[in-house]
């Protein structure tokens, strides 16, 4: 199948679409999120062009069992939550996340621009997602997320 390139910020999104149920959601509200490898069909790594308008964060504080995350900061400035610690991200300045260390991140504009940055993530099958300050779980399992409270009772 031959591609052709394609402008990033061509491809639909619409803005505050997530997983979350309520209350959740509403932390996601101010995110537009492309979706870049979903247009060129990757299975193995997905690949995000993500924008956050002031006050708005990437997701809530999460981390992954078994899914690397990867940033990249395109435009504007972000704050990184890690764990405890905040770091200040400019444009040019990327961070990963190794699966499995059970440190909980996300990102926040506390500016008062929209900021972009790109997201990269691969598709490990089996990933466990928790999230140290909600009651929250999800689980990959053939490709689609399952969201549950942290007892493993569905939403």
């Amino acid at each position: 199948m031959e591609q052709t390139p394609i402008a990033a910020k061509s491809v639909s999104a619409v803005m505050g679409k997530t997983i979350y149920p309520k209350p959740y959601a509403a932390v996601v509200q101010g995110r537009l999120k492309r979706k870049l490898g979903d247009v060129f069909e990757l299975t193995n790594f997905g690949v995000n062009l993500t924008d956050l308008e002031p006050g708005a964060a990437s997701a809530l504080a999460h981390a992954h069992s078994r899914q690397d995350e990867f940033i990249f900061v395109l435009e504007g400035v972000l704050t990184l939550v890690l764990g405890n610690e905040e770091l200040t991200l400019n444009p040019g300045d990327c961070y990963g996340f190794k699966a499995g260390t059970g440190v909980a991140h996300y990102l926040i504009n506390r500016t008062e621009a929209i900021a972009t940055y790109l997201e990269v993530g691969d598709r490990t099958e089996g990933d466990e997602v928790t999230y140290p300050q909600a009651d929250l779980k999800a689980v990959q399992i053939n490709g689609a997320w399952t969201i549950a409270h942290k007892d493993g009772s569905p939403y």
